[in-house]
């Protein structure tokens, strides 16, 4: 389906869900990390999203994270129709914070799975690359550029996260206009997301211990805009814990919304 230049697919029935995913990857990715949950439980109905310029999304002339979060507020407006639950992963969870910065009215429930805090390449608090396990074998039987790719930010070096991340994220990371990416989309905003007054929407809030790329210590912060939120930071996990950590992740994400 289309709105717009936004590439975006429905699956499920109940209270909407608006996923957003993270830079360079697509709605394929959040559709792996999410859909376990969401259909074991039901009740949900998921707008998944492309942003721009990633998975089947032009990119038009989207310049800015501003420009983004107009798309995304006429999606919601538009498409949606009604207040919603609001997901964010790493960037998504920038743009999220965005969202609910300057439309709080329509988020009911907010969930961040390694949201970025300060627009740019790892910026903040980030974790220097520690790697948890490894199955040299394994390592030793990829290509250069499997190899780069595979050990660029992942900690859990095995088989089944190599699995995970040749079927749920190479293939996202292939789709993307990278020239766009890196020329000319700006990632951060005009305003900083995160100066506003607290809000009482419940929120989760997923970060992992050795996350190279937006860290786990800035998302703490978080708690005192959002004080009626769960943190939690996991363990022998990096950037992509929804694939190094799948049951832990899975766990976190089902006992919240069932709580909540």
């Amino acid at each position: 389906m289309k709105y717009s230049i936004i590439d975006y697919e429905i699956v499920g029935e109940g209270t909407p869900v608006l996923i957003v995913h993270g830079w360079g990857i697509d709605r394929t990715t959040m559709q792996a990390a999410f859909e376990p949950v969401f259909s074991e439980l039901g009740g949900y109905k998921r707008f998944y999203i492309d942003l721009p310029g990633m998975g089947r999304s032009e990119h038009g002339d989207v310049r800015n994270s501003d420009d983004i979060l107009s798309l995304l507020h006429g999606f919601a407006v538009d498409v949606i129709g009604e207040s919603f639950i609001l997901v964010g992963q790493s960037y998504g969870g920038l743009l999220a914070r965005g969202f609910v910065n300057q439309y709080s009215d329509l988020v009911k429930k907010l969930i961040l799975l390694v949201p970025c805090i300060i627009p740019g390449v790892r910026q903040g608090r980030v974790e220097q690359l520690q790697v948890m396990e490894r199955d040299d074998e394994l390592l030793s039987s990829l290509s250069k550029e499997d190899y780069e790719s595979f050990t660029l930010m992942n900690v859990v070096l095995t088989r089944p996260v190599w699995e995970r991340y040749k079927k749920y994220l190479m293939p996202a990371l292939a789709r993307a206009d990278w020239a766009y990416l890196n020329s000319d989309l700006e990632g951060s905003f005009s305003y900083t997301v995160d100066e506003m007054e607290p809000v009482s929407i419940p929120t989760l809030i997923i970060a992992a211990k050795q996350d190279t790329e937006v860290g786990y210590k800035d998302q703490f912060d978080l708690m005192k805009i959002y004080p009626n939120s769960t943190y939690c930071a996991v363990e022998k996990a990096g950037h992509n814990l929804q694939i190094e950590q799948p049951e832990v992740f899975d766990s976190i994400l089902r006992s919240w919304l069932i709580s909540h």
